[in-house]
């Protein structure tokens, strides 16, 4: 396994395998990596013939009241598991080396955006789109691999290679999930004995809202308020939001047509968990 840190190196090292014909898959990250990016990585390793990741914590998408300089890094674990699994080359950048100067151009996001996790995160998904595509252009990759679990940020993705015409293909990988249903996040280690027991409701509540749809209630409404009715029967948690939406264009409906997602978002004392479903007019999933 190889490790990078300077952009022509790594421009070089990709230059040269798509001259052989190899493909690459790319699995980006903000690093402390854990279960989920594993997946993402045994994914891209069963794909592809070079697995390229990168670990870089991105300033440009944490908000004023996110901080920073606290979020977990952990480097020598971050290696053996990349190692383990297979990477063949890390992309380690500093903030010095994507972003030398201030940008001269600057890229909004227009749609999809200002809804779900979005709304309480402006300026967030700006962050990502600006790094993704400065990664997307450092690295060149076959196929690009992102977990469901953040099913917005694949949206937004989905925009930006469609938008601009990047030659990559968009891999969602299913949200990795404990015995129980709670989908796995680094955040979990903060919830309370409580907290913890009570979380798997919140995939509980989701499939019941599919399965409303599978049985043929096709109103957003109805749903929506049977979610909040049994999360507030079974957590102790604040809802955030509770929303279903068109996807990938993450557009209001009024009638279930098409493919959608639901998806919610929960307040506990020191940690926010998210999760969603995304399934057709008939209730089946779209990604198992």
């Amino acid at each position: 396994m190889e490790l990078y840190s300077d952009i022509k190196k790594v421009q070089q090292m990709v230059s040269n395998l798509h001259q052989q014909g190899e493909t690459i898959g790319f699995v980006p990250t903000m690093g402390y990596l854990h279960e989920g990016h594993e997946r993402l990585i045994q994914r891209a390793r069963q794909e592809n013939d070079y697995v390229i990741l990168s670990i870089f914590v991105n300033p440009l998408q944490f908000g004023e009241n996110e901080d920073l300089d606290h979020y977990p890094r952990d480097e020598k674990h971050d290696r053996a598991i990349a190692e383990r699994n297979g990477v063949d080359m890390i992309f380690f950048p500093t903030v010095d080396t994507m972003y030398p100067n201030a940008l001269s151009v600057e890229m909004t996001v227009t749609r999809r955006a200002d809804v779900l996790c979005g709304r309480s995160r402006p300026g967030h998904f700006e962050g990502v789109v600006t790094v993704l595509a400065k990664l997307f252009n450092i690295c060149r990759p076959t196929r690009a691999y992102f977990g469901m679990k953040d099913a917005q940020q694949i949206a937004v993705v989905d925009a930006l290679i469609e938008d601009y015409n990047f030659p990559v293909k968009l891999v969602p990988v299913p949200t990795v999930r404990e015995q129980d249903g709670l989908a796995k996040s680094s955040r979990n280690v903060n919830l309370t004995d409580k907290e913890r027991e009570e979380a798997p409701a919140i995939q509980e509540a989701l499939q019941k809202g599919r399965e409303m749809v599978q049985q043929g209630i096709k109103n957003p409404l109805t749903i929506k308020n049977e979610i909040r009715k049994f999360l507030e029967s079974k957590t102790h948690g604040k809802i955030d939001y509770i929303e279903l939406l068109s996807y990938p264009k993450l557009q209001d409906v009024h009638h279930i047509e098409g493919q959608v997602i639901l998806a919610t978002a929960v307040y506990y004392e020191k940690a926010r968990l998210i999760d969603n479903v995304v399934f057709d007019a008939d209730g089946q999933l779209a990604y198992g």
